[in-house]
């Protein structure tokens, strides 16, 4: 099988297409013609030897991926050969097939193609647990989302407006907020135009946001964390500044205010009936038009390397998928 491969630790221009041989799948688990897979920021760093999880070279990058199984591990539960499945595989996806653990396999409800089921799982999930779990998002609450015209940004966007709540999305170009206004945002932020902070304040009517949404940190955080309600919670999703940012404890304190870590991967393992849950949800949500994944470009097999780094330099908007197919 032709697979993208990371044959040393460096920027995603140094990765390589090659034929290699297909993997073997474990008793536990499904192996999966893979027709497309989601490009996800931690794909950028899991290259570079920077993410929590760190295989041994050489690997594939790839963390979600849609197909068809091949094949079925003798204990990996019911599934089918043939059965249309996306998968959560951490890496392996930019390859034309992967094994993955029963346990990360879910079907394809019908409502969706292999590209959509390939964009939807990692930044929906993520999204969901943030606000429905971590978050504890209300209807009538009012939750902030910065970096809003990405993958997970957009999918916070649209659950946040399917849980009731008023949604203000931030990003830095008008370009990047006209896609959030059109996924349901009602309030919009440029940041790059004005202070995160004085816009908060403005929106809130001195109030501040009872929830806020940050995969970006860096100084986004530092003024976002000023704009919280009283009780209210922020969720550090993610750092695609590259900055992590510090905490001033006292803002907590000061505003009964919460900061809470977003882990999807490690909650779908310690909690797999929440997160089952979760997706059978998002997809009633899916299939009543409420949330759609935004793929504004797919790419080939061969230049998954450009679609990394393109994600990498923040130039996406909405989700890049990979076509193995």
């Amino acid at each position: 099988m032709k697979a993208v491969l990371c044959k040393t630790l460096g920027p995603a221009r140094e990765l390589v297409l090659e034929d290699v041989a297909g993997p073997q799948p474990k008793s536990n688990e499904v192996l999966i013609d893979v027709h497309a897979a989601g490009v996800n920021f931690p794909d950028t760093l899991i290259i570079e030897g920077k993410y929590q999880f760190k295989p041994a070279l050489p690997f594939s990058p790839g963390g979600e991926a849609a197909g068809v199984v091949a094949a079925v591990g003798d204990k990996a539960g019911a599934f089918k050969v043939g059965e249309r499945v996306m998968a959560f595989t951490g890496w392996g996806a930019f390859a034309e097939q992967v094994a993955a653990p029963f346990y990360n396999v879910l079907p394809i409800p019908e409502s969706m193609d292999f590209t959509t089921a390939a964009a939807f799982g990692m930044t929906y999930g993520t999204s969901m647990h943030a606000l429905k779990q971590r978050g504890q998002l209300q209807p009538g609450e009012t939750l902030l989302v910065l970096g809003a015209s990405g993958g997970v940004g957009l999918a916070a966007v649209e659950i946040g407006k399917a849980m009731g709540a008023k949604v203000i999305a931030a990003a830095s170009s008008a370009e990047k907020l006209a896609v959030a206004k059109a996924a349901g945002a009602d309030e919009l932020i440029d940041y790059s135009q004005a202070s995160l902070r004085d816009e908060i304040k403005r929106l809130t009517g001195g109030q501040g946001v009872d929830v806020i949404y940050d995969p970006v940190g860096g100084e986004l955080f530092d003024q976002a964390v000023r704009g919280l309600a009283w009780n209210g919670r922020l969720l550090v999703v993610g750092f695609a500044s590259g900055t992590i940012a510090q905490l001033a404890a006292n803002l907590v304190l000061l505003k009964g205010a919460a900061v809470i870590g977003v882990f999807w991967g490690a909650f779908a393992q310690r909690q797999p009936q929440d997160n089952a849950a979760n997706f059978r949800q998002l997809f009633a949500w899916h299939a009543e038009g409420k949330v759609q994944p935004l793929v504004s470009q797919t790419y080939p097999l061969a230049e998954a390397g450009v679609a990394i780094e393109r994600l990498g330099q923040r130039q996406a908007v909405g989700k890049l998928v990979v076509l193995a197919r």
